[in-house]
């Protein structure tokens, strides 16, 4: 995993926003285990305080879950996340949208973030 940190914000929060991307992609499933704090901290090269304010705010979206003395899970959160994200996409469809249209749609909306 390559970790890129703008320096835009907090340290802290860019660690938990990559983790989520990296969740969400299917980089890290449910259920796999994060690395502990210490050995984030190493391969980041930053405060362990950092990681587990990072892993602090994983757990408050319940993405993740601390589980005492044996460590810090993805949960199913995401898997859910999609089914809703599929449930809208089914709606649109219902209401006559076009894969077509959606697709111009993504488009436009990812054309300046590729």
């Amino acid at each position: 995993m390559k970790w890129n940190f703008s320096g835009k914000q907090d340290v802290y929060l860019e660690i938990a926003e990559q983790y989520k991307k990296y969740i969400a992609l299917g980089v890290i499933a449910p259920g796999e285990k994060l690395p502990s704090v210490r050995t984030a901290a190493g391969e980041l090269g930053v405060n362990p305080n950092t990681v587990a304010r990072a892993y602090s705010l994983l757990e408050e979206a319940g993405i993740v879950v601390s589980i005492p003395k044996k460590g810090i899970y993805v949960t199913d959160a995401v898997r859910e996340t999609h089914t809703k994200e599929k449930e809208l996409l089914i709606a649109l469809r219902e209401q006559g949208i076009s894969k077509a249209t959606l697709l111009t749609w993504i488009e436009e909306v990812y054309q300046d973030h590729d």
